[in-house]
């Protein structure tokens, strides 16, 4: 299995990154960051669920 995952992601290569102005981030802390975020909402935005009446 861990080769399988190897063959997926290269990283002998250089990431990638991506500049605006004065901020240079990597694609995958970017892709990382996004993820938290919309954790972070679903969170927020799906209901608790409520236990019924005794």
């Amino acid at each position: 299995m861990p080769t399988v995952i190897a063959a997926l992601v290269d990283l002998g290569r250089p990431g990638h990154y991506v500049h605006w102005g004065f901020i240079d981030i990597s694609v995958a802390n970017l892709v990382v960051i996004g993820l938290m975020l919309l954790v972070f909402i679903l969170a927020i935005a799906i209901p608790f669920p409520h236990g019924g009446k005794k």
